[in-house]
C-alpha cells in the first residue's frame, strides 16, 4: 500500500526550498514537508563513505516517521552520490532526484562553451562525468567546484551582507574565451545557487544562461505522483525539519516566506 505521508523534500540547508517552491505552484494541493540537514552542512566536505552511510541512516528514520508519498532529494551532492542505494533501501516510496542540468544545457549552447557549478563533491563525481559524456560530447564542459557558495548562500537568504568581490571570486572561472567563442550557458548544480541568480547576473563578466534546474525537478514530481496527487489541499500548514533543532526567529519568518513552519523536535 502506498505511504500516506507527505511530500518530502531534502537538503542540507536551505537551498532545496527552491525546488518546494516550484512544486507547490504545481501541485497545490499536496502536503509538503521540508527537511534540512543542518546540522551535517555543508555536505560537500564529508568523505564519501561516511556521507553514504550518514544518508541512508537518516533516510531509515525518515521514512520511518513520515511515511512519505514520495521524496525529492533536492541536493546535486546527496543524490549523486547516495541516490540508487536510497531507492534499493526504500523501494517502495518514489525518489525524485536532482543532477547536473548537464543535458539541456548541450542542447542550449549555442557557443558550446558550458560550465557547471557545483560543490568539491558533486564535480568529483563519477555521475557528473557520465552525464558529460553521454550528452555534451560535442560541448567543451568546465566544471567548476565552489567550497563556499553554498554558505553564502545560505547568509544572503537570511539577510546578512555577503560582498560582489565574495561571489564573483566563487564563479569567475565559470566563463571562458575561446577561440572567438564564450561561455553561453552556466549549470547550476547546486540547489543553494539559484538563490544568488540575481547577484551573479549583476557581477558576471557577460551575460550568460543561468540554468537552474527547480522547474524541471518540480515537472518530475508531478509525473511521478501521476493518478495520486491529492485533489484537496490538507488544513494543517506545511512543515519543516531541521536537523541542528535550531531556536531561530530569522529562521522561522524566512521558512514563512515559503509556506512553511518551523516543526520543533
Amino acid at each position: 500500500m502506498a505511504n500516506s505521508g507527505p511530500v518530502l523534500f531534502f537538503d542540507s540547508g536551505l537551498g532545496g526550498l527552491t525546488v518546494l517552491r516550484e512544486a507547490r505552484y504545481l501541485l497545490p494541493c499536496e502536503a509538503l514537508l521540508y527537511v534540512a540537514d543542518d546540522a551535517a552542512f555543508p555536505i560537500g566536505r564529508w568523505p564519501e563513505a561516511d556521507l553514504t552511510a550518514h544518508i541512508l541512516s537518516l533516510f531509515d528514520d525518515l521514512v520511518a516517521r513520515y511515511r512519505p508519498r514520495a521524496v525529492v532529494v533536492a541536493c546535486n551532492t546527496a543524490f549523486t552520490l547516495a541516490g540508487a542505494a536510497l531507492r534499493k533501501a526504500h523501494p517502495d516510496v518514489p525518489f525524485v532526484g536532482t543532477v547536473p542540468a548537464i543535458k539541456p544545457a548541450a542542447e542550449r549552447t549555442a557557443s558550446g562553451l558550458i560550465s557547471v557549478l557545483a560543490t568539491p563533491g558533486t564535480v568529483r563525481r563519477t555521475y557528473t562525468r557520465s552525464l558529460i559524456e553521454s550528452f555534451a560530447g560535442q560541448c567543451h564542459v568546465r566544471l567548476v567546484g565552489s567550497d563556499g557558495l553554498a554558505e553564502l548562500a545560505e547568509r544572503h537568504l537570511r539577510g546578512e551582507a555577503v560582498a560582489d568581490d565574495a561571489l564573483l571570486g566563487e564563479i569567475r572561472d565559470c566563463f571562458v574565451e575561446w577561440d572567438g567563442r564564450r561561455t553561453d550557458i552556466v549549470v547550476l548544480a547546486c540547489t543553494h545557487y539559484p538563490l544568488l541568480a540575481n547577484r551573479f547576473r549583476a557581477i558576471a563578466p557577460w551575460p550568460v544562461d543561468w540554468l537552474d534546474p527547480a522547474e524541471a525537478i518540480a515537472r518530475q514530481l508531478v509525473r511521478v505522483l501521476g493518478e495520486g496527487r491529492a485533489e484537496a489541499r490538507s488544513h494543517q500548514p506545511d512543515k519543516a525539519v531541521f536537523t541542528s533543532r535550531p531556536q531561530d526567529p530569522v529562521l522561522e519568518r524566512l521558512l514563512a516566506g515559503f509556506g512553511l513552519v518551523l516543526e520543533g523536535q
